[in-house]
């Protein structure tokens, strides 16, 4: 017979009671530690597993190379170069001890000349790789002192530092990021019509600027898992996409080109003592520039380059006796005048109560149109405009470019100043015709006379021949835009009276064995006190002139010698032979059929 439970407690010692006590309170524990081990493993089982998965697994971006920018011959003119960041984890350096190099260790040891290290912690860590770097051991030690894991030791570090670093077995410790940093091999060459890029990459000015979305990649990651040391386990990464580098962008600036009329500038700016000097070579049969240059030296991608664009892109001015180009291609073209029309020019002329004058005092003079261009007659071509109405002056103006943006997109560039005819008064409706009372720039000019130059069609200018992804496929290409302004048999006439005007200054701005076709332009302008003392010469010439290749315009602002002829002049010629040399350009043939400038 059993007894039952109750007696059996009241009678049982007080030691069997506890021990049936502690029995059934570790019968509990284990039955709940089933409990938990059976919803662990059968219920929560993978999403433990992947909690514990995601806690080990980190993301690492590959970064994307910025696109490269190259003349027309593919030299380059700005690239990104690999560079790393060197990171430090203080959390971990607290706890480091190098490991002493054995046979058995010495793929993963430490050692400074073959010698142990001597402690441990940050400070080990610093006499490892402070002398990779050229960083002080004890600075270097106290920045990876401390409780985070993130501490930026430092930037921009070369491959070969990086290299360096890995074989002191620092991981864990000492982890690398790639970068990239932008540089100009060619210094001052185009520094501001480069511009740069900020601290992130990103173009802030300049081409860069311009540029900079086809110029700019697509960075990269990848995600792998790591151990307690922060080294990737092997087999371990789950997800990778690559980086897609930049776009590269080729130019159609001549870099040789670029680089003589940059050194021809800084010397007639300095022979002329002129305040600034600007330029710009542009191929007649397709638009493209050649070389745009100015004498404000900067180096490319410096703070300096990046905050001032360039003068020959911002800079502004009244092209003088250069607009009489506009003027005489609009009345030849509304057959009001022909190069060969007779006119007894005198020194000055009334007009509405106005007085016009020429810029040297001259008794009346019998000159064809053709005379008028030659001597740069204002009182000439104000006689010749009698019937050339305010519309149709304007509208030639603006046909030919002027006040309106070359297309070429740079940063800074200004489109000038032409306002409309009706808002003209007395003088500016005259003053117009010779070049004043409206504002241009380089391109603008040199677009005018390559439009006569190229038979009376004016093509889209440009800066960027084309743009290829990192595998050189082209995915962007300029398509050249152009538009008949006047009748080839004009421009022809044009061409006629402006190669009598280089011959006039044969002497001092002449092309050997070439001729040349050109106006020359002299204009008032503000000075530093706002009152017109201030003066911009210009010359725009094409060569050859009986096979146009180029087209040539230099502008200086208050040279000595004044005339644009006399100063911006021998600074064509100085361009003008290195061109035809460059370019192995025959040489002309004689000249014939020279329309009479006098009569």
């Amino acid at each position: 017979m059993k007894m039952p439970l109750t007696i059996w407690w009241k009678n049982a010692s007080e030691f069997m009671k506890r021990t049936v006590c502690v029995a059934a309170l570790l019968a509990i524990i284990a039955s709940g530690a089933v409990a938990k081990l059976t919803y662990v493993q059968l219920i929560a089982g993978k999403t433990t597993a992947e909690a514990a998965t995601a806690s080990r697994t980190v993301s690492t971006t590959l970064s994307a190379q910025r696109g490269e920018i190259t003349d027309s011959n593919g030299i380059v003119l700005a690239q990104s170069v690999e560079r790393y960041t060197i990171i430090g984890d203080p959390k971990a350096a607290s706890t480091f001890e190098p490991t002493t190099c054995t046979k058995a260790t010495e793929d993963n040891c430490q050692s400074i000349d073959g010698k142990p290290v001597g402690t441990t912690g940050p400070a080990a860590v610093a006499k490892l790789l402070a002398p990779v770097l050229g960083m002080n051991a004890m600075e270097l030690g106290a920045m990876l002192t401390g409780t985070s894991q993130y501490v930026v030791i430092k930037k921009d570090v070369v491959p070969t530092v990086k290299r360096s670093i890995d074989k002191l077995n620092l991981s864990g410790v000492i982890s690398t990021e790639l970068t990239s940093d932008r540089v100009y091999p060619n210094g001052t060459l185009m520094g501001s019509l480069l511009g740069g890029v900020d601290d992130a990459g990103t173009g802030v000015a300049g081409i860069e600027q311009m540029e900079n979305k086809l110029l700019t990649g697509t960075n990269g990651y990848t995600k792998y898992q790591r151990g307690n040391d922060g080294q990737q386990i092997p087999g371990t990464q789950t997800e990778s996409v690559a980086a897609v580098d930049g776009d590269n962008v080729q130019l159609t600036i001549d870099r040789d080109v670029q680089w003589y009329v940059e050194q021809a500038l800084e010397a007639g700016k300095e022979k002329y003592k002129a305040d600034w000097a600007v330029a710009s070579v542009q191929e007649v049969s397709t638009g493209k520039i050649l070389a745009l240059a100015d004498t404000e030296s900067e180096e490319a991608g410096s703070s300096s380059a990046k905050l001032n664009p360039s003068h020959a892109v911002t800079e502004t001015f009244e092209p003088g006796s250069v607009g009489k180009l506009i003027t005489l291609s609009g009345l030849l073209q509304e057959k009001q005048q022909s190069m060969s029309n007779k006119f007894s020019v005198p020194y000055s002329i009334d007009v509405n109560g106005q007085t016009y004058h020429d810029s040297e005092t001259h008794g009346t003079e019998k000159w064809t149109l053709a005379g008028i261009l030659q001597h740069s007659s204002n009182v000439g071509v104000i006689m010749a405009s009698s019937k050339y109405s305010l519309a149709q002056r304007y509208s030639y103006l603006t046909k030919f470019g002027i006040g309106q943006s070359s297309g070429i997109g740079l940063p800074g560039e200004s489109d000038g100043l032409l306002s409309k005819d009706t808002s003209w008064d007395k003088r500016t409706q005259n003053t117009v015709l010779f070049g004043q009372g409206y504002a241009t720039n380089v391109l603008q000019v040199s677009n005018v006379a390559a439009t006569i130059a190229n038979k009376g069609v004016k093509n889209q200018q440009s800066i960027i021949a084309n743009v290829k992804d990192e595998n050189g496929k082209e995915v962007s290409t300029q398509t050249s835009q152009s538009t008949r302004v006047i009748d080839s048999s004009v421009a022809s006439q044009m061409m006629n009276a402006m190669e009598s005007v280089a011959e006039g200054y044969q002497s001092v701005a002449g092309v050997s064995g070439y001729r040349v076709a050109a106006k020359t332009g002299t204009a008032e302008v503000a000075g530093s006190d706002g009152s017109l003392t201030g003066i911009v010469a210009d010359w725009v010439g094409v060569l050859p002139a009986d096979n146009p290749k180029y087209v040539v315009t230099v502008v200086l602002k208050n040279p000595e010698g004044t005339y644009g002829g006399l100063t911006a002049g021998p600074i064509f010629a100085n361009i003008g032979e290195f061109l035809m040399q460059k370019y192995e350009v025959p040489t002309s043939t004689p000249r014939t059929g020279a329309i009479p400038v006098t009569w």
